[in-house]
């Protein structure tokens, strides 16, 4: 059920209004996708109501919702998880109105543990936050995971326009958008990952089917954002080793699409922050806190409870502090908050323990009647409490082992207006590479921890002034909004380049003035590509051997006395003698150097003279099979193929560069020709191609009917040649542009259109036999 902010949510089978708006498909949509929805109901005894929650996802998106930018979009909605069960959700009501409006997913308690507490953060965060072996591998925990994601697109089918814009966010939502992209293939979809992307090696280690779906499922997307380039770069990898998709900088070529990839650092509502100094509950808890330190030395820190903030190591680098520095007994106070989160799975629960008991055993030990090191509160911080102690204290302690960001020390930053305080904070989190004016340290060093608390704690005023108002600058310039901007104007640039792209595919229009044409022709030629064409792709190219039903098909095209059927390919003669030679149908092989027509022998065009320029060719393309584990050479009787789609892709993608190069430095030009197919070079003769080989064809005879297919860049030779023909059908297959008219996606979908041709004249025969 969708329901809009302050009315009170429709019961029963009454649906919103807004929800039939949507299903009109008059808008323009923005959806925000993410784990939960951004408000918590409450059950009391005056009724049930929803207040919207905290977290950093949430004030973030909340800041850019409520500010003019998004105001492009005519309705904005937020799907999410629901905690509560779906009648209460439906007899809520809003108490203060935020500017969206949102959709609950309900999903079972058990499904949901599986999903949530299970695969998402009992495997996926603690192996994109590198802690391995903290990770469970339940199949069940990725069936729930899938099962949920399932759940989402699901929802959202019933609402969607393909004009809306989708945007998914974080790690508990990896397939999402190739679910919805299978359903609307021309959505606006983009994605951001909140937390790090981990590097290959840490990834490789979630089982491989689980692998390939959550980097497909990304795929989905048509951009993807990281906070760091770091994380952008692992993923790169993590694509390249699991996907072997083509890359192009930050262009991904995947399922006919490019997908753009960026990093876009989070920002925070930093006027907010700012403000917020001087607002009247701000100010009275601050007065409190700083009563309560009198003239000690205030550390803050304020976290969830998680093993990736590292607070067992900033306690220890803060004791280490007290050691080296005894003279500060008394004269400093630690105060740590930390903030209840999954506290249901067993690493949490461990955690919370440790903390207790240390934090315990440090103020016994060190600490006396009158001052205790550690002021420590397990519990939530309201607005004011929080913004009261990040400009109350003399330094924020802030030192992550793993962090996505960490918008904590950007807020802290934002809220210090008299410019003072000093941030200490870990270079492992990713606003470290923003907040370069920090004091940073390595998390697991707690003796540079203890040496940067002191620096911190001595620096001079004017020091503090100079780094804070750099580190201001620069978040108030990269602000939440700039975030959000930033990332829609790659959404809205990949869309539009896109759209160019788009492949003209042959609608139902097209194929019936195609099998008029076909019925009404007396004098027909047929001229196919074979690999990726009629068969698909293998890795070995000797098993592509044509299926029976390509052998069925061509045999029933070809004993057409109206058809001359052609396979056109860059397969050596011997192959295609091997498997099409025994049907009634002609041959041209190595794009066109060698060609024999139906019951004749092999002609080549006279090429021989180039066989001792390919021997020096061959001796180069050894060099690269050397370098490259994987590739491999194909040598035909006129032309040469260095093939690299078994190889690593990273490697061979550079080494295909790198050989191009070469081999345009050693071969003559004139005398031969380099083609760049799909993951293969080939060099051949210059003075032929497809196009002059079907040339030879066309000038034979006349037909009134011509269809030609084909999927790679040679056969583009043969599409130029026959684009003034009249009575020309050319097909490209794949989602490539092309000089083709058309596009069909698939070798199977090209199969059924000429079986379908095929049908068209068999009928007519059979209907001639019975009159």
């Amino acid at each position: 059920m969708l329901i809009r902010h302050g009315q009170k949510l429709p019961t029963g089978d009454h649906m919103h209004p807004l929800l039939h708006d949507l299903k009109k498909g008059k808008m323009s949509k923005l959806f925000i996708i993410a784990n939960r929805l951004p408000v918590t109901v409450e059950e009391t005894a005056e009724g049930n109501f929803y207040r919207q929650s905290s977290g950093g996802l949430v004030s973030a998106i909340s800041a850019y919702l409520r500010l003019e930018d998004s105001n492009q979009f005519t309705k904005k909605i937020w799907v999410g998880v629901s905690e509560c069960a779906e009648r209460v959700w439906a007899s809520a009501e809003s108490v203060t109105p935020p500017e969206y409006d949102f959709k609950p997913v309900f999903v079972p308690p058990k499904l949901y543990e599986h999903y949530y507490n299970g695969f998402s953060n009992s495997v996926l965060w603690p192996l994109f936050h590198y802690f391995p072996s903290f990770a469970d591998y339940q199949p069940s925990y990725f069936e729930g995971y899938l099962k949920v994601n399932a759940k989402f697109a699901s929802e959202l089918e019933r609402i969607l326009d393909p004009k809306d814009t989708v945007w998914i966010h974080d790690y508990h939502l990896l397939p999402l958008a190739a679910m919805l992209r299978k359903k609307f293939p021309q959505l606006t979809i983009g994605f951001f990952l909140h937390i790090p992307f981990p590097s290959y090696e840490l990834f490789r280690v979630i089982p491989r089917e689980w692998q390939h779906e959550l980097l497909s499922g990304m795929l989905g997307a048509d951009v993807i954002g990281f906070h760091t380039e770091d994380y952008l770069q692992h993923f790169l990898t993590s694509v390249r080793k699991v996907i072997k998709a083509r890359i192009d900088h930050r262009t991904i070529s995947w399922d006919g699409r490019d997908i753009q990839i960026g990093d876009f650092p989070i920002g925070i509502d930093y006027n907010k922050f700012q403000g917020a100094s001087s607002d009247h509950g701000v100010l009275t808890k601050r007065s409190e806190y700083l009563r309560s330190k009198l003239d000690k030395r205030l550390i803050f820190s304020v976290d969830r409870l998680d093993y990736s903030k590292g607070v067992f190591n900033r306690l220890k680098g803060y004791r280490e502090f007290l050691v080296q520095n005894p003279h500060y007994k008394e004269k400093v106070v630690f105060a740590l908050v930390i903030v209840p989160s999954r506290d249901t799975i067993s690493k949490y629960a461990e955690r919370k323990k440790l903390i207790d008991e240390y934090i315990g055993n440090f103020n016994s030990r060190y600490g006396n009647i009158n001052w205790q090191p550690v002021i420590y509160q397990y519990g939530h911080l309201s607005f004011e409490e929080l913004v009261g102690m990040y400009t109350a204290c003399d330094l924020a302690l802030i030192t992550p082992l793993r962090d996505g960001m960490n918008l904590v020390a950007k807020e802290f930053v934002a809220s210090r207006r008299d410019r003072q305080g000093v941030l200490v904070l870990s270079e492992m989190a990713g606003a470290a590479n923003e907040l370069t004016e920090a004091l940073l340290i390595n998390p697991n060093d707690r003796k540079e921890i203890a040496k940067m608390i002191k620096i911190g704690l001595e620096m001079t005023p004017d020091e503090q002034e100079r780094r804070m108002t750099a580190m201001q600058k620069r978040l108030q310039e990269y602000n939440v909004v700039t975030w959000a901007k930033e990332f829609f104007t790659a959404l809205a640039r990949i869309s539009s380049e896109q759209m160019k792209k788009e492949p003209l595919l042959l609608d139902n229009f097209a194929k019936a003035k195609m099998f008029q044409a076909y019925s009404l022709a007396e004098s027909r030629l047929i001229l196919l590509d074979y690999d990726g064409t009629l068969s698909p792709f293998y890795k070995d190219p000797q098993m592509a051997m044509p299926s029976q039903t390509v052998l069925q098909l061509l045999r029933e095209l070809s004993t057409d006395p109206a058809n001359k059927v052609y396979i056109v390919s860059g397969r050596d003669s011997g192959s295609l003698e091997n498997w099409l030679g025994h049907l009634p149908l002609g041959l041209i092989a190595e794009h066109g150097v060698k060609i024999r027509h139906h019951g004749g022998s092999w002609q080549v065009s006279g090429l021989g003279s180039i066989k001792a320029a390919l021997s020096e060719i061959a001796a180069v393309m050894n060099k690269f099979v050397q370098q490259c584990p994987g590739s491999f050479i194909e040598q035909k009787d006129f032309s040469i193929a260095w093939h690299y789609r078994n190889a690593d892709m990273a490697l061979a993608e550079v080494k295909a560069k790198q050989l191009h190069l070469a081999l345009q430095e050693k071969a003559d030009l004139s005398e031969l020709s380099i083609l760049n197919g799909h993951k293969v070079i080939e060099v051949k003769g210059a003075a032929i191609n497809k196009g002059m080989a079907i040339a030879m064809l066309l000038d034979d005879g006349k037909y009134d009917f011509i269809l030609s297919a084909g999927d790679d860049q040679t056969d583009e030779d043969m599409f130029r040649k026959l684009r003034g023909e009249p009575h020309a059908f050319t097909i490209k297959v794949g989602s490539e542009a092309s000089i083709a008219a058309y596009n069909l996606l698939t070798p199977y979908l090209l199969q059924e259109l000429l079986q379908r041709l095929s049908a068209t004249t068999q009928a007519a025969r059979e209907y001639e036999s019975n009159i």
